[in-house]
């Protein structure tokens, strides 16, 4: 048995030697014929060409898969990171676009400030809202302005739309303003078309009721309900919503205001209606006013 077996190892081992030197001789002979620029060697070339290459698909079905799974592999990655960035900049514009919101709803406002028809002989001076110190017993507001500014109590202050309240409240830098809402705010008002008069009369609901409503019958809901300027209170004509009618059958205000977004508001200087200084040249159905009678005893 040992004998077999080293005669077995000298006949394998020159067989292999041999094998590899015909297998490098044929790699060095291709590598050569594949180098030599000459017309027959080409058209040699392209005969083995189009005979082999055809058939060695199968062989190269495998290093095409991997190579087309590396490709993928590598897409697959770029895919990902591209993902991860395009998700940076979503959160990004989000944050950007709740900003331009913001900014869309506030000049929207803003420009419904300006938009506002007043009377020509009303100045306004246009505050912001601090802090709302709104309560289920009381509603109101703080401004940024205050006597700094010229602001007296008792004037009326408005939105872009509406009628909001009045000052309350005046301090050197601020002012409070009790909204229509307040349990202790009452307006005198005109319901138009019919010219009816009533009090707008705040109870801490989001749509104050209508009192003291000269005839009822004339109101019907969808009415506009404007400042009558009554009182000197508030000047005359400022929109201060629309009759609306609770299941209840009780006429209320639908406000005009936009009472959940209280931002920017516009404080009215108003002075009072103008006094008649000299009664006696006020012309009446009966003629000029007479001057007083002297009392007894005085010549005239």
């Amino acid at each position: 048995m040992p004998k077999d077996r080293s005669s077995s190892s000298d006949f394998t081992g020159p067989l292999r030697r041999l094998l590899l030197s015909v297998l490098v001789l044929a790699l060095i002979g291709i590598f050569l014929l594949w180098r030599i620029d000459s017309p027959r060697v080409e058209r040699f070339r392209a005969q083995v060409t189009d005979r082999f290459v055809p058939n060695l698909d199968w062989a190269m079905a495998p290093v095409t898969g991997t190579i087309n799974l590396l490709r993928d592999f590598q897409s697959y990655q770029r895919l990902s990171e591209q993902n991860r960035e395009l998700r940076s900049e979503l959160r990004q514009m989000q944050a950007w676009k709740e900003a331009a919101l913001q900014l869309e709803q506030e000049n929207a406002r803003l420009l419904d400030l300006n938009n506002v028809r007043l009377d020509p002989r009303l100045t306004f001076i246009t505050g912001t809202v601090l802090a709302d110190s709104g309560s289920p017993y009381r509603q109101s507001v703080l401004l940024n302005v205050g006597a700094r500014d010229g602001l007296v109590e008792g004037w009326a202050t408005m939105d872009g739309i509406g009628l909001v309240g009045r000052i309350a409240g005046v301090g050197k830098n601020t002012a409070r303003v009790i909204l229509l809402t307040d349990a202790s705010s009452r307006i005198p008002a005109t319901i138009q078309p019919s010219g009816q008069r009533a009090i707008v009369a705040g109870d801490n609901s989001a749509a104050p009721p209508l009192d003291f409503i000269e005839n009822r019958e004339l109101v019907r809901p969808g009415d506009r309900v404007i400042s009558s300027g009554d009182g000197g209170v508030f000047p005359a004509g400022i929109l201060i919503g629309q009759v609306a009618a609770d299941p209840g059958g009780r006429l209320r205000v639908r406000l005009a205001a936009d009472y959940e977004r209280l931002e920017f508001l516009r404080v009215l200087r108003h002075h009072g209606n103008e006094k008649v200084p000299d009664t006696a040249h006020v012309i009446t159905s009966d003629g000029p006013l007479a001057e007083p009678a002297a009392p007894l005893g005085v010549e005239q």
